[in-house]
């Protein structure tokens, strides 16, 4: 129940307690009244990010069920919509788009985050899990994370892999890709672009170089 608002989503523990959680040493609590103080919601929350809920009926003291069952009508529906819109604020909150799975390419979001202050812009409906970051001077594009089969590199596997495409200055070009781990841009301008794959092959210290280069060159005007 109420899974797809928090899918692609990976929890924000320090943000909890600022929303009003409080932790009873197994997992994060959240309590509120929902429908004009009818019920009394509960909101439980997992070290791993697993979301439940608990309705109580205040007149009653009893728990209300009906909600997780597939039961129809006006007033579960009520209940239910109110849920997911305490849920849906939880969310926004304490929770993060996390649609990157390989520990390097969070380690390299958490870098601009904290560097630049970006945050990934997911812009293609179709292709969910692929985002770019841009400047905010100028709304250029300095980097994109995208999730693509391995054959797309020329490798002889489909499996799914994570990549970064970053700027360079032509010129420098085939100097890079003389090196191990680096590709021609995918999906972009191979005269201006170049790709790793977000597995470790090049190192976050040397990647996160690059990543503040193709900032600097996103700078520049023509």
């Amino acid at each position: 129940m109420f899974e797809e608002i928090f899918k692609r989503k990976r929890l924000l523990p320090d943000r909890l307690p600022l929303y009003g959680f409080r932790n009873d040493g197994e997992a994060w609590l959240y309590e509120t009244d929902i429908l004009n103080r009818e019920f009394a919601l509960s909101v439980c929350i997992a070290e791993s990010g697993a979301v439940d809920t608990k309705v109580v009926e205040k007149e009653t003291g009893e728990e209300y069920v009906l909600y997780k069952t597939g039961a129809v009508g006006t007033y579960v529906g009520e209940v239910r919509a109110a849920i997911e819109e305490v849920l849906h604020a939880i969310a926004g909150a304490c929770f993060e788009t996390a649609v990157f799975k390989t520990g390097q390419a969070q380690r390299i979001i958490e870098y601009v985050r904290a560097v630049y202050g970006d945050e990934l812009e997911f812009l293609w409906a179709k292709t969910p899990d692929n985002a770019i970051w841009r400047r905010k001077d100028n709304e250029k594009w300095y980097g994109v994370i995208l999730t693509i089969p391995k054959n797309r590199l020329g490798f002889a596997s489909d499996e799914r892999i994570e990549i970064i495409d970053l700027r360079i200055q032509p010129e420098r070009m085939e100097e890079l890709l003389a090196q191990e781990h680096y590709y021609p841009g995918w999906h972009m301008n191979k005269k201006h672009w170049f790709t790793v794959i977000l597995d470790d092959g090049v190192t976050d210290q040397e990647l996160c170089r690059r990543i503040d280069e193709s900032y600097a060159l996103a700078g520049r005007t023509k």
